[in-house]
């Protein structure tokens, strides 16, 4: 794969503020993904949804547009007022705050999941980073940030503790995949327990939870417009932490991170191990937000900022290029040849084209694209991904022309991704002799069940926040390629 896709007539590097005035026109005039026929909330659902929007800051995010810059227009208190609550965000918020988890009086998260049906609750009872991360979102936009900032604290007091996994100790800068609160009532003390993957089902420490935090640091900096938490010597200290553990040179000749099986959303064996597009994507907002809080007053400062834009420009070009797929770029595949040796070659990664799945010819329209699911030597998993497609539209991975093109797959497969469920995590779901070999058997993975094709409003979620910035064209930390 030489990075020139069919579809593309904008620059590998072109992120947003790139474009002159004529690009931007004629990306407004290409028809933009229409869910008002087939979505399953109504419009007061989506007036709830613009009020969030407005509360949690993002009025004050630059759109892009023909005339210039401008933002949100719409006065939040007058929207406000135009309807009544929906009963299900009352019914929402009520099962939010009794899933609240206090540490000496204060609240710092939300456990992972309550189901009264069951009597083991596993690690369920846990604050997990990744899993509050919607929830803390959903705090902000409700005005509600301490929650958010005492949770930031208290996970970033656990990244200072020392990690050990069967006496083999890990990197300073992980952070925990969740933690637990243990309240002792005779003593009237309580306990926090970090999970850093020593406890976890496949004992796999977390690639993501650093990402997820940054990520969170940003939105509540940007939310509240607080710079006192992001610019403290232990928020400092911490992002780099993690960005040292994850822009360490070593053996590795791309840009993308290499992860292990079960190191992310996504954690159970799944076959996802190599280069995940939802750690790429993850990494790479992770890297935009924090080179917008790094503060570069001394040489460290300055040394980690540089190391951050030569890896984003890297990233985005390796992953625009070589883990996009489209019609045409499926076409280019199909006709590699093998065994070609030198830079010149075409075939960067010795894929063999019989490796192509079937599936993958039906699944693909003829207008719209994605981000497959994984790329090494010899081996690329054509299945789609939500999340690390949504996240690669919000953080502009993804150039504007392969943002519209994932909507228009979305549309395109609505029945496939979507039909009366919320988005599926990933497509298609493994199974039979492939499930036996890829799982290991895992009977919680099959078929179209959790993370095998499993159904998740998360996903959704982020959809629509994903809509929201193809049709406002706002770009989350406004930062540009070519500073």
């Amino acid at each position: 794969m030489d990075g020139h896709m069919g579809m593309r007539k904008i620059s590998s590097h072109c992120s947003i503020p790139d474009l002159d005035d004529s690009d931007i026109l004629r990306l407004l005039e290409k028809p933009k993904l229409n869910i008002e026929r087939q979505r399953s909330f109504d419009e007061r659902s989506l007036s709830e949804l613009s009020i969030g929007l407005a509360r949690a800051g993002l009025d004050n995010y630059d759109t892009y547009s023909p005339g210039g810059r401008s933002g949100f227009n719409t006065p939040a208190s007058s929207t406000r007022n135009s309807f009544e609550p929906h009963p299900m965000v009352a019914d929402a918020w009520e099962s939010l705050r009794k899933s609240l988890v206090y540490f000496r009086g204060q609240p710092v998260g939300t456990i992972a999941a309550v189901d009264h049906q069951s009597e083991e609750v596993l690690n369920y009872d846990q604050v997990f980073v990744r899993d509050f991360v919607p929830s803390a979102l959903a705090f902000l936009m409700n005005g509600e940030p301490e929650i958010v900032r005492n949770f930031l604290l208290k996970t970033l007091h656990l990244q200072g503790w020392e990690k050990r996994v069967d006496r083999f100790k890990l990197g300073e800068g992980v952070m925990p995949a969740s933690f637990k609160v243990l309240h002792d009532p005779i003593r009237k003390t309580d306990t926090l327990i970090a999970d850093f993957g020593e406890s976890a089902i496949g004992r796999v420490a977390p690639v993501d939870s650093g990402f997820w935090w940054i990520i969170l640091l940003r939105a509540y900096t940007k939310s509240t417009g607080d710079l006192s938490l992001a610019e403290s010597p232990d928020c400092q200290k911490g992002m780099k932490l993690i960005l040292t553990l994850c822009l360490s040179e070593g053996f590795d000749t791309f840009p993308t991170l290499l992860c292990a099986d079960g190191c992310c959303m996504v954690d159970r064996r799944m076959g996802i191990y190599g280069y995940p597009i939802e750690i790429q994507a993850l990494f790479f907002m992770a890297l935009r937000c924090a080179l917008s809080m790094l503060k570069q007053d001394d040489a460290e400062g300055k040394e980690c900022v540089e190391r951050i834009v030569k890896r984003l420009h890297a990233l985005s070009y390796h992953m625009r290029s070589y883990f996009w797929l489209d019609f045409q770029q499926l076409n280019d595949i199909y006709r590699y040849k093998t065994e070609e040796y030198s830079h010149t070659a075409v075939n960067k990664f010795n894929v063999i084209p019989d490796s192509i799945p079937e599936w993958v010819f039906d699944f693909m329209p003829m207008r719209g694209g994605y981000f497959i699911g994984n790329v090494s030597p010899a081996r690329m998993d054509f299945r789609w991904f939500a999340l690390g497609n949504c996240v690669a539209i919000l953080s502009s991975l993804a150039t504007p022309e392969q943002s519209m093109a994932i909507m228009d797959l979305i549309e395109s497969r609505w029945d496939e991704l979507v039909g009366e469920m919320p988005l599926k995590i990933s497509y298609p779901a493994i199974e039979s002799h492939e499930w036996r070999i890829v799982t290991g058997c895992d009977p919680k993975n099959t078929r179209w069940s959790y993370h095998n094709g499993g159904s998740w409003p998360g996903s959704s979620f982020l959809l629509i926040y994903s809509n929201f910035k193809m049709h406002l064209m706002w770009d989350l930390v406004n930062w540009d390629f070519d500073r």
